[in-house]
């Protein structure tokens, strides 16, 4: 849709248009009680994740993917004409680095090392030969020690990587950058490269001269907010002799560099978000100590780090071409960079929405997806001059049997809506509801779920995905809100929220949810709110301090800022001092303090396990609800960590969200054979 400064709205709801089209007449049914083949088994079945892409020495891709059948192990897995498992089924590549993880792993030829997610040591493999993983550090007797981010290191044949040690204080634990032996048998003690920042990420070499560049920030930013890059000159021993800050060290100039690379001539790229407040690529001139733009858009060619491993661009072989991503308006986009003359060539590739990208020469993978794609990998081969793709493959999807449902899929519409801000917009994509099978009643609209993404700096984004087309196929209204504070947009659409989450961000979507009424396409009496982590508080949030929705699900979510304050992770220890401001603020805007506010029934989803959001936080919404005599009911899962990762639990947790909505709010009766949780205060 339009993005113009005028308010977009979204067209009406298209049920029943393929049914139409093909001369079928479609059945007439309450909005929410419609038949679907989207079930919450097919959804979560198409519950796969990737988590971290790296090339082999053959060319060949390795890639983890989550299994939700097992349990969300994460798995090593090769690209060949079946892809096969690299690891054995008795290890998972997953690492616990600021609890969220990524960078589990990484490939050198035919050696992968990689984080074993129950002893969270690291372990080499030799891919194709059967052996099994040989362990490269200690064994503390507990998972204490975690490593993330690792490169190889070709000049002195070793592992460098960020690690995490929890051993004295395992809320405050220590993060250095060590480099761990490769060069014998012997399990030796990491030795420690970098230390005294709070954090670290990106050790990456060069691999032409003893160089390393790294970043670091430290308390109270995120690495979004504040960071520094470095850059170390190698002894012949190997230590670190000589540092410089290439970017970050400035007072005045505030900026976020991340995600640097040396090129095959070993220049330095990185991006950062320097003066316009978007995330560009520069390059450092080493022997000016300089930094020059390479090319500048108001768009971001990056994302926020909230987990290891992100490669938002790379280098085509040993050319001087760089195939990059970036984000504009809500849509990603694809183009080579020819890193001399500085020219552009945009490419046209199926996917809409884009992420990680490692190449070779003539040809890179990447993450992908569109509106009518689920999350995906693909092989895209450039012609002789680097700048037309003359082929495109899918080698891994997140849902290969989509195609089945193709005339039940709900495509997303992109809009901006007012917010309480006179002249100021915010932005979020609504679905239709959409089933060639059914229509609504001539005299009823829709049901509305208003989804809040998690983060709270994150972005929604228009990609298939069917947990959305579960609602939209049997006849909801859903809208995916990017609130003021998400990313995407450009640093002060982000720091909207600096000192207002609880306020913006529920302002944003109780704005979205009238602007969708008030435009005749859902019905005011039915609005329900879900949302997982940061999406979760936003969720209770709304029901606590506004009076707009009929119905909340909170997945995991923040409900006591304090509380939080104190036991939440190092990682985000203060992020909320950015977010929320002083004791009284987090007071204030903690649902938990206000209970007495809730006015509408609420279901909670808690993991026993998450280390993020404490148990504790749900139990205490529940409990005060229960007493209060409002509706409300909690699911406690077991082994679930921040995040919910096994098939059952997942479509467990989706089945009871409709079915909680259906008997409190819905006045429909679903087509599923469901058997509802008991709720307190109504059953």
């Amino acid at each position: 849709m339009s993005s113009s400064s005028h308010a977009a709205t979204p067209a009406p709801p298209a049920a029943g248009a393929a049914a139409v089209a093909s001369g079928v007449k479609p059945a007439t049914a309450p909005y929410g009680s419609w038949r679907s083949p989207i079930t919450a088994d097919v959804v979560a079945g198409a519950e796969k994740h990737l988590k971290g892409i790296a090339l082999a020495g053959d060319g060949r891709l390795l890639w983890i993917e989550t299994r939700p059948e097992e349990k969300g192990r994460m798995v090593i897995v090769k690209e060949e004409s079946k892809p096969v498992d690299v690891i054995p089924q008795e290890f998972a590549a997953r690492t616990l680095v600021h609890e969220y993880g990524g960078g589990a792993f990484a490939v050198n030829n035919d050696v992968v090392v990689f984080s074993n997610y129950k002893d969270q040591r690291l372990y080499k493999q030799t891919v194709g030969i059967g052996s099994p993983p040989v362990p490269l550090t200690p064994d503390y007797s507990a998972p204490n020690v975690s490593y993330a981010d690792g490169v190889f290191d070709p000049h002195f044949s070793r592992y460098i990587t960020v690690m995490e040690d929890h051993r004295t204080d395992s809320l405050n634990p220590t993060t250095t950058i060590a480099a761990i032996n490769l060069g014998d048998e012997e399990v030796h003690e990491p030795k420690v490269l970098i230390s005294g920042s709070d954090f670290y990420a990106f050790p990456r070499i060069d691999q032409n001269k003893k160089r390393m560049a790294w970043m670091e920030w430290s308390h109270p930013n995120m690495p979004w907010d504040k960071s520094e890059l470095w850059v170390g000159y190698f002894s012949e021993s190997g230590d670190l002799e000589r540092r410089i800050c290439v970017a970050g060290a400035s007072q005045i100039l505030v900026e976020s560099p991340t995600e640097p690379k040396w090129s095959p001539e070993g220049e330095l790229f990185f991006v950062t978000d320097r003066r316009s407040g978007f995330w560009n690529i520069y390059k450092w001139v080493e022997q000016t100590n300089e930094v020059v733009p390479i090319y500048a858009l108001d768009a971001e060619f990056t994302r926020p780090l909230w987990v290891f491993g992100i490669s938002s661009y790379d280098f085509l072989g040993k050319s001087n071409h760089m195939v990059f991503t970036y984000r504009q308006q809500g849509r990603s986009y694809l183009g080579v960079l020819e890193c001399d003359s500085g020219s552009i060539s945009l490419l046209d590739i199926p996917f809409s929405d884009l992420s990680n990208v490692v190449a070779v020469d003539d040809y890179f993978y990447i993450e992908g997806a569109s509106a009518s794609v689920p999350f995906s990998l693909a092989k895209v081969t450039l012609d002789v001059n680097k700048t037309k793709v003359v082929d495109f493959s899918i080698i891994w999807s997140s849902a290969p049997a989509v195609e089945h449902y193709k005339s039940f899929l709900s495509t997303p519409e992109f809009f901006e809506f007012p917010t309480t801000i006179p002249g100021q917009k915010a932005y979020a994509y609504f679905y239709p509801p959409s089933n060639p099978n059914f229509q609504g009643l001539p005299d009823e609209k829709p049901p509305l779920l208003v989804k809040v993404h998690g983060g709270p700096t994150s972005e929604t984004r228009a990609i298939l995905d069917l947990n959305v087309q579960y609602w939209t196929s049997r006849g909801w209204a859903y809208v995916d809100v990017n609130y003021g504070g998400s990313t995407g947009y450009g640093r002060e659409y982000r720091e909207r929220l600096f000192e207002k989450w609880g306020i913006v961000d529920v302002d944003d979507c109780c704005s979205c949810a009238i602007f969708l009424v008030d435009s005749g396409k859902v019905d005011g009496q039915r609005l329900c709110i879900t949302g997982r982590s940061a999406g979760g508080y936003t969720t209770l949030a709304s029901l606590a301090f506004r009076n707009i929705f009929k119905a909340g699900a909170s997945v995991y979510g923040v409900a006591d800022f304090s509380l939080l304050k104190e036991e939440t992770h190092k990682f985000e220890k203060h992020d909320l001092d950015h977010f929320v401001g002083d004791e009284k603020a987090c007071y204030e805007r903690s649902p938990i303090n206000f209970t007495d506010q809730f006015t509408c029934p609420v279901i909670l989803f808690q993991g026993l396990e998450d280390k993020v959001v404490p148990p504790d936080q749900a139990r205490k919404i529940y409990k005060t609800l229960k007493e209060k005599g409002l509706p409300v009911a909690l699911v406690e899962y077991e082994g679930e960590q921040h995040g919910i990762r096994k098939a059952e639990n997942i479509k467990f947790t989706l089945e009871q969200q409709m079915v909680f909505f259906a008997r409190l709010v819905g006045k429909f009766k679903v087509a599923d054979n469901i058997t509802p949780i008991k709720i307190e205060n109504f059953d």
